[in-house]
């Protein structure tokens, strides 16, 4: 019992960090310099994150992870298909409830990738598959970049031209891939002091987390989003975007275990099926949409993407209390895999 209420505790203090981290960021955005640095900061602590984590796992892990088709065929259907659909099904609802402005966002919304840093946080956080979590986000993101433009010009009747480049590409190799790598590479000489600091990695995991949040909140503040949108209309969009997140989290845990996949890999399902990147999906936004037009668009992506990581940061509490409940009583051997 006493075990149980200072893990509700620890993760307590990470939700109310969270929280804290959303007020600072309305209260006090960055912008200017401290915005350029704030940026730089937040992919400083991506790298670093995923540079433990390839040195954590054993390469035998990695390559599990790359071999996984079946899971990363889900976590794919989860962010192109179920995802546009539920975007399509809001489109048809009534002016009351869905302005008929917002329409165009939620159908970009559905073709974002699946975002990168909170989703692998998040599962490294539950003790999910960290390397499956890395490769169906990279794969998400790079798919994205050529994906998302074309499917929001299809589906809105848009004649204009993405002109991407290999900027947004590079970006998630510079971020992802090459950390990845190099901790899988240097895992012969920092892979035990990386498996020995654990709560030193946790925090980074987390500190990570709370960057991302404070950089999306201080976005929508310094870019005056918030006050595009009359009150009754932001309020039938929230409500829309919730719908969305419960739908497809309860379609990613019927799904994990309708395909019997292991507690590891229902995380990765959960974590990354579920997310929207927002880092991905504003400058995919910025070529797509008119400048005049830009903030309205982005808004549904926004609103979801915050909505995603406090709910997010629940389940992930929950489920990491969980999981050191089933380690202390002995899980069976298939759940012991996580």
């Amino acid at each position: 019992m006493l075990r149980w209420l200072q893990r509700l505790v620890q993760f307590d203090r990470f939700l109310g960090a969270l929280v804290l981290v959303v007020l600072v960021a309305g209260v006090f955005p960055a912008s200017g310099r401290a915005e350029t640095a704030l940026g730089w900061a937040t992919k400083l602590a991506i790298g670093l994150l995923f540079f433990l984590h390839g040195a954590r796992i054993s390469s035998k892990q990695a390559l599990d992870g790359l071999k996984n088709v079946k899971l990363h065929l889900a976590v794919f259907a989860c962010t192109f298909a179920l995802f546009p659909a539920l975007a399509f099904a809001a489109a048809l609802l009534p002016p009351w409830l869905l302005s008929r402005e917002l329409v165009p966002g939620f159908v970009f919304l559905g073709f974002v990738p699946s975002t990168m840093q909170a989703a692998v946080a998040f599962t490294a956080l539950v003790g999910g598959d960290v390397a499956a979590a890395s490769v169906a986000t990279s794969v998400s993101s790079l798919l994205g970049v050529f994906l998302t433009p074309a499917l929001t010009v299809w589906a809105l009747g848009s004649t204009g031209r993405a002109r991407l480049g290999w900027g947004p590409v590079l970006d998630i190799v510079a971020q992802l891939l090459v950390p990845f790598l190099a901790g899988q590479a240097a895992r012969r000489w920092v892979g035990a002091w990386a498996r020995r600091h654990e709560v030193e990695a946790r925090l980074i995991d987390q500190g990570s987390v709370l960057l991302v949040v404070y950089a999306a909140f201080s976005l929508g503040v310094t870019q005056g989003i918030w006050q595009k949108v009359r009150l009754p209309e932001f309020v039938g969009m929230t409500a829309v975007c919730g719908a969305m997140l419960a739908v497809i989290l309860g379609v990613a845990v019927f799904a994990g275990r309708a395909f019997g996949f292991d507690r590891s890999e229902r995380a990765v399902l959960l974590f990354c099926g579920s997310k929207k990147s927002l880092s991905a999906g504003l400058p995919l936004a910025s070529v797509l949409f008119a400048p005049a037009k830009l903030g309205v668009a982005v808004l549904p992506l926004m609103v979801f993407h915050q909505m995603q990581l406090m709910v997010c940061a629940l389940l992930a509490g929950r489920l990491a209390r969980r999981r050191t409940t089933w380690q202390v009583t002995g899980p069976s051997a298939r759940e012991s895999r996580a």
